[in-house]
């Protein structure tokens, strides 16, 4: 992608289902856990490097001794700076080591060397960068089986309907967040729980002492989790911990977020991509299995295994930017899918082109739509080799070697164009300035393009808002003289707003969104933002579940291929020699290349969750009122 867009979040985790000894036996270290929690972040920092975070539970420590311990950074590197500092305490510990301790020792004086391991990667789409926005997020409390630690990939668009339930039942939030709401909402299950088991072994004779361990053994995970996610309305991937040693990873009902397991007789391993369990734990596509919408994973601390259904599942919604961008590409599947999206795109391109394959040269915007690019160059082969068959057949056999030799010499112009020089550094405060070191984030290729006669296709994964196109991108790219560029999206127009955890909150930064109007002023038809407008204000205060998407109206009233053409008109710079156009793909197609991952409400306005609706109404209130927030 062109532009940067965040992403929340990544989880990791880790519970080991032998003692210390065993892994140090067979693996020669005791932190066997803690190495693969650190791969296991390390090879999803592409999902959240804003801050991060990690939390370890020992599950047969005596009263008083220290049984969590957690690390959160917001370093400009926060994953080695965690795990720096889980490396000094281990060190520490180990100077005051007694000669001949064995790991029982270690177990019980050295940090992180437990059996539950929980870590976050976070993306700071909304909240401020500060450390008590990094999860792990812990509510603490003097009976373990009432300590619970969060940490989630996760967006709720009903945080203020959440928010006066928490009020209800008497409580009061510290803060108007949906992860404050979250973790008081499963806390306060979980406290119900516990105290619904305490009068029942009170009742049947138990001591406070006896009932503690009963609790901790019959614990309902399930129970907890259905009760507290009930009123849930967005996209999750929650995985947690409570104190005593279970834990969990559930899944909101519509499988908007991804959450993948491992498990065989030592570990249980979870995370929110496929590969990357793959990889570190070095182990076929076949052994990794997704967790189910509306389901959740429960490992309970004497090391039971179990899925169980805590939501009933909708019709499945996940994301497919998570397919398109987000998601590493090493996973099979996506790497076919991002594949596929380039083929289609195919038919598109060669007719804007009209066919003419030898005056024009593909190209790529780095780094992500890569591999868009080979399936792109895979269509107009197939094309190509087709067009070669029919010439050879056509001359029925008259055809000298010359000829043949010509007709088999075409084959797409497949150069690096753009590439990524630098990250830039907007030290300069002036708008000038700064805009000349926006147009030199890319560098172009030289002596590729011949000028005024080659037409230029390149391929982006998707265009957003559009900026670096226009004041980057473009601008370098027209400096080599192409007769044409024709910029493709792997991804269909963004017209909507997400509210599921990715940063595409707001309308008016859609190029697609801000055609439209434009198409409106152009044609007369003002009067349908008004329209609009009033009609989403009619709706304010109704529940969320009663609201319609009349943003859709917008759209409506125009072709996506006169959307596309405004578009290009308004990326466009000023001074620009080649004619500019832009060819985005169909929703059809998108649907062709991810047929298992149909959440496109982003281009579609087609919300999996009610306060979806709410959202983009509110949205474009927001937009026509002036005000700059997000909509939820």
């Amino acid at each position: 992608m062109s532009e940067l867009i965040k992403h929340e979040c990544g989880i990791a985790l880790i519970r080991l289902l032998k003692p210390l000894e065993y892994y140090q036996e067979k693996y020669g270290t005791w932190q066997y856990g803690l190495n693969k929690l650190y791969l296991l972040m390390e090879k999803q920092h592409n999902r959240g490097q804003d801050g991060a975070g990690i939390v370890n539970v020992k599950m047969e420590l005596k009263p008083g001794q220290e049984y969590i311990a957690r690390h959160r950074s917001v370093d400009q590197n926060p994953i080695k700076d965690i795990f720096d500092k889980v490396a000094k305490g281990i060190k520490k510990a180990e100077k005051v080591r007694p000669k001949g301790a064995d790991l029982q020792w270690v177990y019980e004086n050295i940090p992180f060397a437990g059996e539950v391991y929980l870590g976050h990667l976070r993306y700071g789409t909304f909240g401020r960068n500060s450390i008590e926005f990094v999860h792990p997020v812990m509510r603490q409390n003097n009976w373990k089986s009432r300590t619970l630690v969060l940490a989630g990939n996760f967006n709720l668009t009903n945080t203020d309907e959440l928010f006066n339930k928490l009020i209800s039942l008497g409580q009061h939030p510290k803060a108007y967040t949906d992860t404050v709401t979250v973790l008081e909402k499963v806390g306060h299950f979980l406290d119900e729980e516990n105290q619904l088991h305490f009068r029942q072994y009170k009742n049947e004779g138990y001591t406070n002492r006896e009932i503690s361990p009963l609790i901790e053994k019959n614990l309902d995970v399930q129970k907890v989790l259905e009760n507290s996610s009930k009123d849930w309305d967005g996209g999750y991937a929650m995985a947690g911990l409570f104190g005593h040693g279970d834990a969990f990873v559930t899944r909101d009902p519509w499988g908007i977020r991804p959450a993948f397991y491992y498990q065989d007789d030592e570990i249980v391993v979870v995370a929110s991509e496929r590969p990357v369990i793959q990889t570190v734990m070095n182990v076929p596509a076949s052994s990794v299995h997704e967790i189910n919408p509306g389901e959740a994973l429960i490992i309970k601390k004497d090391g039971q295994i179990s899925t169980k259904m805590v939501r009933v599942p909708h019709q499945r919604r996940s994301c497919s930017f998570e397919r398109i961008y987000f998601s590493r590409g090493s996973d099979k599947d996506i790497y076919q899918e991002r594949k596929n999206l380039g083929r289609l795109l195919a038919p598109a391109i060669l007719k804007a082109i009209n066919y003419d394959i030898e005056n024009t040269v593909f190209s790529f915007i780095p780094n992500t739509s890569e591999t868009a690019f080979y399936g792109l160059v895979q269509g107009v082969r197939q094309y190509c080799n087709d067009w070669k068959t029919k010439q050879i057949k056509e001359r029925n056999g008259n055809i000298t070697n010359e000829e043949i030799q010509k007709i088999l010499e075409l084959e797409p112009r497949i150069e690096k164009i753009a590439i990524k020089d630098v990250k830039l550094r907007t030290f300069i405060a002036d708008d000038a300035s700064r805009d000349d070191l926006v147009a030199h984030v890319y560098d172009v290729t030289y002596g590729v393009i011949r000028e005024n006669t080659d037409t230029l296709v390149i391929i982006d994964d998707s265009i957003v808002r559009g900026t670096t196109l226009k004041k980057s991108i473009l601008k370098i790219i027209d400096r080599l003289h192409p007769k044409k560029i024709i910029v493709v999206s792997s991804a269909p127009q963004i017209r909507y707003p997400d509210c599921y955890g990715i940063d595409m909150a707001v309308l008016e930064k859609f190029i697609a969104f801000n055609a439209a109007i434009e198409l409106l002023k152009d044609h007369g038809k003002a009067h349908v933002i008004e329209e609009v407008y009033n009609k989403c204000k009619e709706q304010e205060n109704l529940p969320k579940e009663e609201i319609v998407n009349y943003v859709k109206e917008i759209y409506r009233q125009f072709k996506p291929e006169e959307i596309s053409a405004k578009i290009a008109e308004l990326l466009t710079p000023e001074d620009c020699g080649a004619e500019i156009e832009i060819i985005y793909q169909s929703i059809e197609n998108l649907h062709q290349a991810c047929p298992n991952d149909t959440g496109d409400w982003y281009f579609t306005g087609d919300y999996p969750t009610p306060g979806g609706n709410k959202v983009v109404n509110k949205s474009f209130i927001n937009f026509v009122e002036g005000f700059s927030g997000r909509a939820y």
